[in-house]
């Protein structure tokens, strides 16, 4: 049986008390899969609308899914101009939307405001919703802005730039280190071969940056990562917030091991067989 979630509120407040919540990015636009993983013991799922194929349908059918294995909800949108997605992700029943590409505080501002009812933001109020079924009108839209979760993702140069302005902006909760895109802002792909712009001293300055920011304002860290190899070392850096990857990604990986798997089986029988070309390799 799926342990009773806490509201968002008890949510926030464990993760800035220092306690992990573990995640997944979605992208795959199934249902039936975002069901699944929301059995598979991760705290939170991220249905990914910024990169993934989701229409508000489909997207209304995944947040169905995860809520009905208990997890935590949230939905990537497009960035803080896109009000008409940050309103339908949390209409479905979102507990939180992750906003992409902020490069400032004005920015911030404005994905807070399209996130929160009135007076601190100007999301609009309608009943009924799926978001409200349980709670009602007055009970949803009440607690709200205690209980939603407001993420903003830290991804550019200008973010880093801009950071202690940024986290400093009331009604947000996570700050949210994307290592890829920020990486590609800095230029480091371009001065470091791969994977050594991730441990390159530019970053690490950026990253303790955003930690000292965060921790002024006590907002929640948060980050993506490709697996767990790297997991501990965030912890250790007060990251509480963590995504290990994507269902596309975990699909590829396990995939790749049962693979693996048989490779070794195929030659310790002496039979001829390995992997065709992969996504991976």
């Amino acid at each position: 049986m799926p342990q009773e979630i806490s509201n968002g509120a008890d949510f926030k407040k464990q993760l800035r008390a220092g306690q992990p919540k573990m995640g997944l990015f979605l992208n795959s636009h199934s249902a039936t899969i975002a069901e699944q993983l929301a059995h598979s013991g991760y705290d939170w799922l991220l249905v990914d609308t910024q990169h993934g194929p989701m229409g508000f349908e489909k997207l209304s059918a995944m947040l169905s899914g995860i809520a009905g294995g208990g997890a935590k909800s949230l939905v990537r949108v497009e960035g803080y101009h896109d009000r008409g997605g940050i309103q339908q992700a949390l209409d479905l029943g979102a507990d939180g939307v992750l906003i992409p590409y902020i490069n400032t505080a004005a920015e911030a501002k404005q994905a807070v405001s399209c996130a929160r009812y009135p007076t601190a933001g100007t999301r609009s109020v309608y009943f009924p919703q799926r978001s409200m079924n349980k709670a009602g009108l007055l009970g949803y839209a009440g607690n709200w802005n205690s209980n939603g979760v407001v993420a903003l993702q830290v991804e550019t140069a200008d973010c880093i730039k801009n950071i202690a302005e940024i986290a400093a902006v009331p009604g947000v909760d996570i700050l949210f280190l994307g290592q890829n895109d920020l990486c590609m802002s800095m230029g480091l792909y371009e001065k470091y071969e791969f994977p050594l712009m991730y441990t390159s001293p530019e970053l690490n300055a950026a990253t303790q940056s955003l930690i000292e920011a965060a921790r002024k304002n006590n907002v929640i860290l948060g980050l993506f990562l490709f697996g767990t190899s790297r997991v501990g070392e965030f912890l250790d850096k007060g990251f509480s917030f963590i995504s290990i990857g994507n269902d596309l990604h975990h699909v590829l990986t396990q995939a790749g091991a049962h693979v693996g798997d048989l490779e070794k089986i195929a030659k310790e029988k002496g039979k001829s067989w390995s992997r065709r070309t992969t996504a991976l390799f």
